[in-house]
């Protein structure tokens, strides 16, 4: 998350690379790119877009009313931009596994069962186990439910009262075969079936859609890049709505974004084509954040 593309191009260029302790990054190409390269206001040039509408699109109204129909609007306007920065967009371009991306649960199994896991990926107990001092004593996710059950109050403020995605995660057992059948099953809809089925099948560069919904889904269970600007604004006349604890959404002025989906490691061109797109419409700048939101602190007066 970043103010700008190129922002988030120059920390890209910093953070990447393989990590021993993170087995996933051990597939990545030997050389890291400089994403800074990719800054190209003419990326989208001779590009093929591709718009898998089924599923992503069509399960939901973006014609209609309300929230929906902002940001159907403005999806269709980005389509246009695309358009006249000289790609060209193939509409519809769906996915093969569309429907049942939409339908498996195995991404709630993964997630499930990396979230409490005691080795990578996402071990919440390790890294309990790991800090030097917790004032709370919580020590593994079994603690936290605990200390969430004896401290109600704590929660209540922020409206987050609900554990059971902790619960489902401690019910797990490990990375039992169930998990790799689901972690395999993922990957396949998400990937091969999914996103490089419909770029093979239509010869695209890319994905687009706009960033609501299940819009991320295919790219998160295929473990594959994803980079969103900003698309639009809900209108100062949408209905406010809730997107859990603390969070209002739609709500006026909240923004909803676009997002550039594409294969495994293909950063560079997606970091092109967000770029040509985010400064041809400079969407960001149309609405300011209100004055307590603007951070008031640089990363320089901080490090010298």
């Amino acid at each position: 998350m970043a103010r700008s593309i190129t922002d988030a191009a120059i920390v890209l260029s910093l953070i990447a690379g393989k990590d021993p302790n993170d087995n996933f990054t051990l597939a990545q190409p030997p050389i890291v790119p400089d994403y800074t390269k990719a800054l190209n206001p003419n990326a989208l040039v001779g590009a093929r877009i591709g718009v898998p509408r089924k599923v992503f699109l069509d399960g939901s109204d973006l014609t209609g009313n309300g929230s929906e129909s902002a940001i159907g609007l403005a999806f269709e306007k980005a389509l246009d931009v695309i358009r006249d920065l000289g790609a060209t967009v193939v509409d519809p371009a769906d996915l093969p596994s569309a429907e049942e991306i939409a339908r498996s649960n195995n991404e709630t199994v993964v997630l499930d069962t990396d979230f409490k896991a005691s080795t990578y990926p996402i071990q919440i107990n390790a890294w309990l186990e790991g800090l030097i001092s917790i004032p709370s004593g919580v020590r593994s996710l079994a603690d936290l439910i605990a200390f969430d059950n004896a401290n109600p109050s704590l929660e209540e403020p922020v409206n987050f009262t609900s554990q059971s995605e902790f619960i489902a995660s401690e019910a797990t057992t490990g990375f039992t075969d169930a998990y790799f059948r689901s972690l395999a099953f993922d990957k396949e809809l998400g990937g091969a079936q999914g996103i490089d089925a419909a770029l093979e099948m239509f010869d695209l560069d890319a994905l687009v859609l706009p960033a609501q919904g299940l819009t991320t889904v295919p790219a998160a269970i295929a473990g594959y890049p994803i980079v969103t600007v900003p698309l639009g604004f809900f209108p100062s006349n949408v209905t406010i709505g809730s997107a859990g604890p603390e969070t209002v959404c739609p709500a006026p002025g909240v923004p909803f974004g676009l997002s550039f989906l594409g294969t495994a490691f293909s950063e560079f061109d997606l970091i092109g084509f967000a770029f040509a797109y985010e400064r041809k419409t400079k969407t960001r700048l149309e609405r300011r954040a209100f004055p307590a939101a603007i951070p008031k602190t640089q990363l320089k007066d901080i490090l010298g």
